[in-house]
């Protein structure tokens, strides 16, 4: 039975006083809670900047350039006295890379995925994904001098009319250089498979091949959907292998014996040379830094797509 207070009706209690313990821990609270606040904010924030850098700039270049001809001129030559500004050349070239990148690296990357969840002991996974991790810290300007210096003069050997620089070797090399996301991410999304499918298989006398590839597999298809995107978004903004391997041609074909020149080698190719601030030559990086966000933009929501599309809910 509650007991009135004084000068409140029946079961009012007044506000307890905080003591200073209280106190303390309140603002603790607080101070944790308004720290990680301001720590989301300043990503978003961030992020708002740059858009607004990329497009402030991208508007100005849009305005003494026709989106129509950037959109539909076969050549580019902003930097030549004849200027064109056909970003086709550009594109070709950095999904020429990024395709012969994926050859690589998805069967590569999901066959290794496979064994390390399916078929490797505890001992050769403790020392298989570490290795892997390996490789994906080793720096981007060392693929590519790799790529020049070993690659291509193996391939000159078997392959008549290969120039020094060109879109093979960069993209098998660039290829090698995301194994490592597309085995390590397939592998988590098929680690995440709960065990019970495994043994009912098993139990109906399926083989360990069986079970990794018709159930596992399956199973855990959103993950390895998502990996592979992530993959190619990777390869579509790789800048240095493409830079010091693939050369800086932009001619728009399909061959990949020749020099090419992707998005990423045309941004480095302004911004290091002597390019006046503020030029028409030097609105291009814009243009062309947006058209990489837009496409990577859209490989993500393709991926948000089909991970929500293809996803397995579990109970």
């Amino acid at each position: 039975m509650t007991t009135p207070t004084a000068g409140g009706p029946p079961g009012y209690f007044p506000p307890r006083d905080l003591g200073a313990r209280d106190r303390a821990r309140v603002i603790r609270e607080r101070t944790i809670e308004s720290t990680l606040f301001l720590a989301a904010a300043i990503g978003a924030l961030t992020t708002l900047g740059i858009l607004y850098s990329l497009f402030g700039e991208t508007v100005k270049f849009f305005g003494q350039v026709s989106i129509v001809d950037f959109l539909t001129d076969t050549e580019w030559t902003p930097l030549f006295s004849t200027k064109r500004f056909g970003i086709w050349p550009l594109v070709t070239a950095t999904l020429l890379t990024s395709f012969i990148a994926l050859s690589v690296a998805v069967p590569i990357g999901l066959a290794t995925a496979v064994y390390l969840s399916e078929f490797a002991t505890s001992r050769v996974r403790g020392v298989a994904k570490p290795a892997l991790e390996v490789l994906a810290g080793v720096p981007t300007v060392v693929y590519g001098f790799f790529a020049l210096i070993t690659i291509t003069p193996l391939l000159a050997k078997f392959i008549p009319g290969m120039s020094t620089f060109n879109s093979l070797s960069a993209g098998l090399v660039m290829g090698v250089m995301i194994i490592p996301m597309i085995a390590s991410l397939s592998e988590d999304a098929m680690s995440s498979v709960p065990s019970g499918l495994r043994e009912g298989a098993y139990a109906l006398g399926s083989t360990r091949l069986e079970v990794a590839l018709r159930v596992v597999f399956p199973a855990a298809l959103s993950g390895i959907i998502a990996s592979v995107i992530l993959g190619f978004s990777r390869a579509v903004g790789e800048t240095m292998i493409v830079a010091i391997a693939a050369g800086q041609r932009p001619v728009m074909t399909l061959d990949p014996r020749v020099p090419v020149e992707t998005m990423t080698t045309f941004i480095v190719q302004v911004s290091l040379g002597d390019t006046p601030f503020g030029s028409l030559e030097y609105l291009t990086i814009f243009a062309v830094g947006s058209s990489i966000f837009v496409m990577t933009l859209t490989l993500n929501v393709i991926s948000h797509f089909l991970v929500r599309r293809f996803r397995e809910v579990y109970s």
